[in-house]
């Protein structure tokens, strides 16, 4: 591994990287607004411009590779200069939006300006004034705090490979926008959300909901298909109100899809059941999830005293952990060894896949299983071994068995009228 110095410090980083993505590997963090791990390089916001020992001018950190024995400046004289002309530069036309804006607190243009801008500006003249655009179902441009990094251009071309975003005029005029009749609607739309670095792109749905420093953050997984997605939920006073993608490598990089981002609604719909109910008089009445239990599992044994062992069965949820459905399972059978397990229903629709817009590469795949843990509950059941069934022949009414227990969990109706 090359070994190079930045600032005093000498870092390890892996060959041909560039000295930027050196530094943030080695947990340094240095100005920038263009370069993404997951985009290609343009080197255009240059406020990751330094200064290599031997290079008679200042180079783009993102777009320099390291070597061995390189010794480079972010805090000379020239690399600072740099530093407070691109932000002043960039603030020139940015309006004082921050106390209404989204994206305050999580505002790359507000961390920088603090630690590298100036601290009044000099520009006296009016701002340009842009228009509010809204590109697509989930997604709403402010074209006047745009700092025109192109991330979310470079993502329609590179990943979702739609190209929906194009760059339009020149200068000052310069702005971000959808090609005419062809508005940002693919299923990977949310992602230039989250890659935006200041508060030009928002979404629609937590526009205006929450300010960012209130939300508590819980790595989960993706509860939409059975990719495996990443992903953190984001949270406050026992409401969810985003998800957001979690880095990982293996399975969804730094993306995720929109039906993962909007997964949450169903945990704030107004039908959704929030608590244990039980039927007193032919009418659901409230009551406490222990006496809820209770009772189920009293009327359980009461019907295994009446119809002998088989007359139970247990309907699992694809939507379940594997230690919910072996708890599960255990409980049925020790109340009747004979016991049949089923698994619910699987949704099932085609994969979409995602290409780069030139090459043609697959970029991201979103599975057409969307259950999360189909495969899980699956050998959880073949580990508790015993009677099984498969969901269309229960449906029929093969199964001699008139009693049970069924989870269900799933985001949209699955018991059609038709259902036993």
């Amino acid at each position: 591994m090359a070994k190079i110095t930045v600032d005093g410090k000498t870092i390890e980083c892996k060959d041909k990287t560039n000295i930027l993505q050196a530094c943030l590997d080695a947990g340094i963090e240095k100005p920038y607004y263009c370069y993404h791990p997951g985009l290609s390089v343009v080197a255009s916001c240059r406020i990751c411009l330094c200064e290599v020992e031997g290079v008679p001018k200042l180079v783009p950190s993102c777009q320099t590779a390291v070597r061995d024995g390189m010794v480079v400046h972010f805090n000379s004289t020239k690399a600072i200069a740099n530093q407070k002309q691109v932000m002043e530069y960039l603030l020139i036309n940015h309006p004082l939006d921050c106390p209404v804006c989204d994206q305050a607190g999580e505002c790359l243009l507000q961390d920088y300006s603090y630690e590298y801008g100036r601290s009044q500006s000099r520009f006296e003249e009016d701002k340009a004034k842009k228009p509010k655009k809204d590109v697509g179902d989930h997604v709403l441009l402010y074209s006047d705090r745009c700092i025109m990094c192109t991330r979310c251009v470079r993502f329609t071309r590179e990943v979702s490979g739609g190209a929906e975003l194009m760059v339009e005029g020149r200068g000052h005029r310069e702005e971000i926008d959808i090609f005419p009749g062809k508005p940002l609607n693919n299923k990977l739309s949310g992602n230039v959300v989250d890659l935006c670095p200041v508060g030009a792109l928002l979404d629609k749905d937590f526009l205006f909901q929450q300010r960012v420093w209130l939300l508590k953050r819980t790595p989960s997984i993706s509860p939409a298909d059975a990719g495996g997605e990443n992903i953190y939920l984001e949270w406050n006073e026992g409401k969810v109100y985003r998800i957001k993608p979690r880095f990982n490598g293996e399975v969804n990089k730094w993306w995720i899809s929109d039906d993962t981002r909007y997964s949450y609604k169903v945990l704030n719909d107004e039908r959704r059941l929030r608590g244990a109910m039980k039927k007193e008089l032919g009418a659901l009445t409230a009551c406490g999830m222990n006496d809820a239990v209770a009772s189920a599992v009293a009327g359980l044994q009461d019907a295994v005293g009446k119809n002998g062992a088989g007359s139970l069965y247990a309907v699992f949820s694809p939507m379940m952990a594997c230690e919910e459905a072996f708890l599960l399972g255990r409980m049925i059978r020790s109340l009747d060894p004979q016991a049949t397990l089923v698994l619910g229903p699987i949704p099932r629709t085609e994969d979409e896949v995602f290409k780069h817009y030139i090459t043609g590469a697959e970029t991201y795949r979103i599975q057409g299983e969307k259950v999360p843990n189909r495969r899980g509950v699956e050998r959880v059941m073949q580990m508790l071994g015993g009677p099984m069934m498969a969901w269309d022949s229960f449906c029929r009414g093969d199964c001699r068995a008139q009693s049970g227990w069924i989870v269900g969990g799933y985001h949209s109706n699955w018991l059609g009228a038709e259902m036993p």
